[in-house]
């Protein structure tokens, strides 16, 4: 039986560790080395898939954790509670029962080739090709109107579905979220501590449940709102984007908690 951690960090990756533009994560270095050696937990904690997450964990060393993924959908790596990967074709298919009015105006991930994927997102065809290996949940554009939108949203909620608006994607599911994956996680490590990084309106729910949240910088999107904790500090807000501004957080995080000198063994 190990020890619980004194920490355990979640992390979105696309804006907030992940550079939005070229995905370099490599400003975080310093922080995620230091988070390295006292024993934390890193789970990545984002829309991506299962097996875009498992070549990033590898990337960045995390590989020994679980990984919360495609917007909380699936929770992979936890001991004994890995998810089975069966509700992507349930999904597809309440999604072509709509009425097709509304539906033309949804084009998912699985509507388009790896190259468009690629082309959308910025991707390289080979992680575009993972980004479709889905296991839980359908992310996609809307091209309609608004009030198109909320017929397509209603008419998806009789199918049992919920949409969630990420940085780029409105993301269709059974509606776990990143914050239900989080309390999965925590239930099993028991940390003394917990920090949640994001910077968009998927996030906010895992920002407001962790110990401390930390709204990270994008100037590519509109700011989130005024998040309950915010007031009393308990969640802050980077000047810094992205990786920049995630090692920052956490770097000032770990000294307000004094993690910042010593080795703490997780057992």
């Amino acid at each position: 039986m190990t020890n619980p951690p004194d920490l355990v960090v979640f992390s979105d990756l696309d804006g907030t560790l992940l550079d939005h533009e070229t995905y370099d994560w490599s400003p975080a270095k310093p922080a995620l080395h230091r988070l390295a050696q006292i024993g934390c937990p890193v789970v990545l904690t984002s829309s991506k898939t299962a097996a875009e997450i498992v070549v990033l964990q590898q990337a960045m060393g995390l590989s020994d954790y679980p990984a919360i993924v495609e917007n909380g959908a699936g929770v992979i790596g936890l001991p004994g509670q890995d998810d089975i990967a069966e509700d992507y074709e349930k999904v597809r298919q309440m999604l072509d029962a709509i009425p097709p009015s509304l539906r033309k105006h949804f084009t998912g991930f699985g509507d388009m080739s790896a190259d468009e994927i690629a082309t959308l997102t910025g991707l390289s065809p080979d992680a575009a090709r993972l980004a479709m290996k889905r296991d839980f949940s359908e992310p996609g554009l809307w091209t309609g109107h608004d009030a198109a939108k909320d017929a397509f949203l209603a008419a998806i909620q009789e199918q049992g579905l919920t949409a969630t608006q990420g940085g780029r994607f409105l993301t269709l599911s059974f509606g776990a979220t990143k914050a239900d994956g989080m309390a999965r996680v925590l239930a099993r490590y028991k940390p003394k501590h917990s920090i949640a990084l994001g910077d968009a309106p998927n996030d906010i729910a895992m920002l407001e449940a962790a110990e401390f949240g930390v709204i990270v910088a994008n100037p590519h999107r509109d700011p989130l709102p005024h998040l309950k904790g915010e007031a009393e500090g308990r969640i802050s807000r980077t000047r810094d984007a992205g990786p920049h501004g995630w090692n920052t957080a956490v770097c000032a995080l770990l000294y307000q908690l004094g993690l910042t000198t010593g080795t703490h063994a997780n057992g």
